[in-house]
Order: C-alpha cells, then structure tokens, then sequence
C-alpha cells in the first residue's frame, strides 16, 4: 500500500477515474490518504480523516514513506480557522494559499514538518480549552454556542456537491468542516453522520450545535444541518443560510413552503 499527504489549497476527489466525473469530497491541505488502487494517471484512495473513498489524478499525488505517514497519522493536527492565509515552505522557499479547515500536523504554534520539509505558519488555529474548561450547564451551552458561531463562518458560501470549503460546500461538508474546527471528527455523508451521537426525542430539546436530519419521499437521509437554537437551523441548500426548523422540518420564508422533513436529531457534543 502507497500514502499521501495533500500538500495543495485542496484535491478533488471524483467518483470514477475521469476530469469529467462528479467530484464527491476534497482533500484540503495536510489531510492524509492511503492509496487502494491504480488506473492509467489515476488513484483509488481512501481519505484517512474519514474513511472516504474514491479518484484523484497522479498528477496531484504528493507520496509519503509508511513510517512517515504513520507519525503524522498519530499527531493530534491543529485546524486553520482562518478563511484563507498562506503557508511558508521554507525547506522549498515557496508559499501557499490554504483555506479555513486545513491541517498543520505537529505544528508548535509556527512551524511544522512533513517528511524532509519544514513549513511556517503564522495564522489562527482552533482553540478546544473553551470546552475542557466547560463544568457548569451554562459554560457547556457557552462551548456549544461557539460551535454556531463558527457555522457562521461559512454563511452564504455557494452550495458545491462534494465541496468542504466556504469556496463550494454541500450540506455534510458543512456540518463536518464546522465540527472539524473543533477537532471532532464526523463521516461525511449525511447518512453516515446520522449515525454518530445521542438521539434527541424533540425540538424543544435542541441546543446550539445539535445536528438535525432530513429525509427524501424514499426515507432516505439526504440532508442535515445545525441547530443555531430551538427554531433556526443554518444549512447548505443552495448556500449556506439560516431558515426557520420546527417538529415538521425546515420552513423557507422566502418560498412560504417546508423544504426539509425532519428525520432525526443527534447531539454530538
């Protein structure tokens, strides 16, 4: 088996091995990924933050020795929280443009290293002291809030299927990347999410950065979005906005009509 590491702004993955084929996640700067399987220029790999599968093209393939990849794999990475800032290669005297949810793993606060490079970074990263240091009901609901106001980082970014940055996001790529600035992993499909956490009974029960699911007319789970409170959900469709939720689903005022039904709810945190 073959490694990787994504030393890019971020990789396209597509579902089959062809340009044209529909991209179905990306890879963003520091993620990791093992390779499954070779076709012509292309890749089946396996990214290791969320177990996803599927194409890259060789051309975007950076390698990585087992024992390489096994240390960085180990690392707790930090997360930029940055919508967008560059990272110095200072072994290769370049620099790079990574976007908000990258990871910098082994980073000390400036510097980090992937195999012989060393790199400098000089912008925010995520902060979790404000949940160790939540005891009391009222400081875990103050943790929880910052879970909405990191959501709010993403708000109006277009809807992108596949998409994991403000540039192009879909629904689960939202709620992940959201999560994933709290260094909390999530799958990354909605019905996959669905199965992570506590199951709430009712909407009143809702907290700040609880998860709500929506299904299809087939009962499939197709959408998920974030409590903002007990009646407002933020949510990619279309965008990413807010829109009115109750015990039915998530109500459009703009169309005057339900566009979710409401499946399920899950507190993860």
């Amino acid at each position: 088996m073959e490694f990787g590491i994504c030393l890019q702004s971020g990789i396209p993955v597509r579902a089959v091995p062809s340009h044209k084929s529909e991209m179905v996640t990306q890879i963003l700067f520091g993620e990791l990924y093992r390779i499954f399987k070779k076709e012509k220029e292309w890749l089946m790999i396996e990214l290791s933050y969320d177990n996803y599968p599927g194409w890259i093209h060789s051309a975007q393939f950076h390698p990585l020795e087992e024992s390489e990849f096994i240390r960085l794999f180990n690392l707790d990475p930090s997360v930029s929280v940055d919508l967008v800032q560059l990272v110095s290669n200072d072994t290769k005297q370049t620099v790079l443009p990574i976007i908000l949810g990258s990871s910098l793993p082994g980073f000390d606060g400036h510097q980090f290293s992937i195999g012989r490079e060393t790199f400098s970074f000089d912008g925010l990263t995520a902060d979790m002291k404000i949940f160790e240091a939540a005891i009391t009901p009222k400081e875990r609901l103050k943790a929880k809030q910052s879970i909405v106001d990191d959501a709010m980082l993403f708000l109006n970014a277009p809807y992108c299927w596949g998409g994991r940055t403000p540039f192009g996001i879909d629904c689960s790529g939202f709620v992940q990347m959201v999560y994933k600035l709290k260094k909390i992993k999530l799958l990354r499909d909605a019905a996959q999410q669905a199965t992570q956490g506590e199951t709430l009974n009712f909407v009143t029960e809702a907290e700040p950065g609880d998860l709500a699911f929506f299904d299809n007319p087939e009962g499939e789970i197709t959408h998920v979005g974030i409590f903002m409170d007990k009646n407002r959900i933020i949510h990619a469709s279309g965008k990413v906005r807010i829109d009115i939720i109750d015990h039915v689903g998530i109500y459009n005022e703009e169309e005057q009509r339900y566009s979710h039904n409401l499946r399920i709810m899950k507190r993860i945190i």
